[in-house]
């Protein structure tokens, strides 16, 4: 790529999406890159969908970023491609909208649009890490499975009369939404990656909770606020935090913040930025098995992180049905070793605890 950032950030040469996904981002997004057909399917669905037309709507009734229209968004979008090496710098649109948002759409040539309200709250290193969190969806490739969520959503729409259905149907847009929040999480972090200024996107984030008057806002008392909303409360607090939670698209700013916190104390960032990360080139080297296995521990860590009394119950109601469920299927093997899975009727354990749930059928 000719162009190059406006000030020395480390470019990230060749560096894989799941340098910066959140583990329960990354595992669904590889084994859904396994399955064998996906793309063939992704295809079918898109195809249903005139990607084209909601280009020309922005085309025509935004305003497209170029070096002659908002160049000082155009000199950060192309720093973004720079540092995350896409190969082709994506559009920007501008669209007047006094709601702070900005999206990615598309999977054939992804665009990118940024309202005139999210324009106007932020500053220049902030825009920097919206915008690389933006590059951050195109490149792990968010787009396409957002679409297959809003799908599902039209779909329950139509089987609401039939019960089971219906109920299926929100299960799977549950756990959908889950990854989303999840999604965004990881393009906070490669947001981050884009403008290497961890300050500058905290900042971002507190302002999307209280506005442009940073001022009247401090770091520290936001982060024990996040600190409150993970840790306090009872269990009635816990009801009403998971029924807000569950149907919403984004996590919560304090959220947000304090994941991101989370990551670069962790001293992942840092890692990252000197050049210790997966290169796209392995990506059909991950294993789904492994993600999945990390999905699973960023989940106990976060349950093991809350003081929060019904995550606590949960844990400890799954913790328990897990060691019963083991002392279960291990008294299931000792009982094949010793005779029962071929009509012997001995109840006899094993003395030896290496043996525990080791079955030979």
């Amino acid at each position: 790529m000719a162009n190059s950032p406006d000030r020395v950030r480390v470019r990230l040469t060749d560096i894989s999406p799941r340098a910066y996904e959140h583990p329960a981002d990354r595992g669904a997004l590889v084994a859904l890159r396994s399955l064998t057909g996906f793309d063939t399917l992704v295809k079918s669905v898109f195809g249903r969908i005139n990607e084209r037309s909601l280009r020309l709507m922005f085309l025509s009734s935004a305003v497209r970023v170029s070096p002659t229209q908002f160049p000082e968004l155009h000199d950060y979008l192309r720093d973004a491609a720079y540092v995350l090496d896409l190969d082709e710098v994506p559009e920007l649109y501008v669209k007047m909208d006094p709601q702070p948002n900005a999206m990615a759409i598309g999977r054939k040539k992804p665009f990118i649009v940024m309202t005139t309200g999210l324009f106007d709250l932020f500053d220049a290193e902030e825009k920097r890490f919206v915008i690389g969190h933006e590059v951050g969806h195109v490149l792990s490739g968010h787009a396409v499975y957002r679409t297959l969520l809003l799908l599902l959503v039209w779909l329950s729409t139509k089987i609401m009369w039939i019960p089971l259905g219906a109920i299926a149907i929100q299960a799977i847009l549950a756990g959908l939404r889950e990854w989303q929040r999840k999604s965004e999480l990881s393009s906070d972090r490669a947001g981050l990656l884009t403008c290497q200024n961890p300050e500058a996107a905290k900042r971002a984030l507190m302002k999307l909770a209280g506005g442009s008057n940073l001022s009247q806002m401090n770091p520290d008392a936001f982060m024990e606020q996040a600190r409150e909303y993970e840790g306090g409360g009872d269990a009635v607090d816990s009801v009403l935090k998971l029924m807000t939670t569950v149907p919403a698209t984004h996590p919560f700013a304090v959220v947000r913040v304090a994941e991101l916190h989370r990551w670069v104390e962790s001293g992942e960032y840092r890692r990252i930025v000197d050049g210790e990360y997966p290169r796209r080139a392995t990506d059909r080297e991950a294993s789904v098995s492994e993600e999945a296995g990390n999905a699973a521990r960023s989940y106990r860590e976060e349950w093991n992180r809350t003081s929060d009394p019904l995550v606590t119950t949960l844990r400890g109601v799954a913790d328990g049905a897990g060691r019963a469920g083991g002392r279960f299927f291990d008294s299931m093997a000792d009982r094949w070793r010793n005779g029962g899975g071929q009509g012997g009727s001995s109840t006899k354990g094993s003395n030896d605890p290496n043996d525990a749930g080791q079955s030979n059928g």
